[in-house]
């Protein structure tokens, strides 16, 4: 999975797209950031960068974001989508 495919699959599945940035920090959101060295998954919270976490690939970053909005939208909205 690459990041316009993460893109299309949460369009597909109705996440609301200010819960998420697919191109760097956006206050307030779950972001997906492209590193020298890899891809970085983490909530911006003004210029905090909250559970950050780093992958080697963009697939798993992409793989780790999906995961993280979809605990996110189980938790706040009692919604999820299918793993896949």
């Amino acid at each position: 999975m690459n990041t316009k495919e993460l893109g299309t699959f949460l369009k597909e599945h109705l996440v609301p797209a200010k819960l998420y940035s697919l191109n760097g920090a956006h206050n307030n959101r779950i972001c997906l950031e492209h590193s020298n060295d890899g891809w970085n998954v983490f909530f911006a919270d003004r210029k905090d960068r909250v559970g950050l976490s780093h992958y080697n690939s963009e697939t798993e970053a992409c793989l780790g974001m999906k995961n993280e909005i979809r605990k996110f939208m189980e938790t706040a909205y009692g919604l999820t989508f299918v793993r896949q």
